[in-house]
């Protein structure tokens, strides 16, 4: 059996601001769809043929502002495998996101994390390896 996640779906305060974060990270990203959802909320697919991200136009503020990496409940951040993860943060930091990387001294990996308009944070991981045993060694040193 084949896994593999097809897509994530997230709800936003500002479309098209995180329609920008996503095809800054992925230049190679398409909407692929961009219409209403039957509560007649804008509802829209980025990403490649085989993975996507869908958006949810959100409907409000909610009660608590969610904050990654405080032990509560939620998504700490989304995490995507990229070819070249130094082109790819000087292409966030260019357009202005908020780099938001731990220290990087895995010998196999690189990580790269920036911060969407909505405080989501996303990891970029660029893999130094094919070897699966290296890649997902987590008794070196990586923070």
């Amino acid at each position: 059996m084949t896994v593999r996640l097809e897509h994530a779906n997230l709800c936003v305060r500002d479309m098209d601001a995180t329609i920008r974060f996503l095809k800054t990270a992925f230049p190679e990203f398409k909407t692929r769809f961009d219409g209403m959802d039957p509560r007649g909320f804008r509802w829209v697919h980025i990403g490649t043929d085989d993975s996507y991200i869908a958006l949810l136009q959100s409907s409000g503020e909610p009660a608590k502002k969610w904050v990654p990496y405080t032990g509560m409940p939620g998504v700490n951040h989304l995490a995507y495998v990229v070819d070249d993860a130094e082109a790819l943060r000087k292409r966030m930091k260019e357009a202005g996101y908020r780099d938001s990387s731990p220290a990087n001294n895995h010998p196999y990996r690189k990580r790269v994390y920036f911060h969407d308009p909505d405080g989501n944070d996303w990891e970029f991981v660029e893999y130094l390896t094919d070897d699966p045993v290296k890649r997902h060694d987590y008794t070196l040193p990586d923070v």
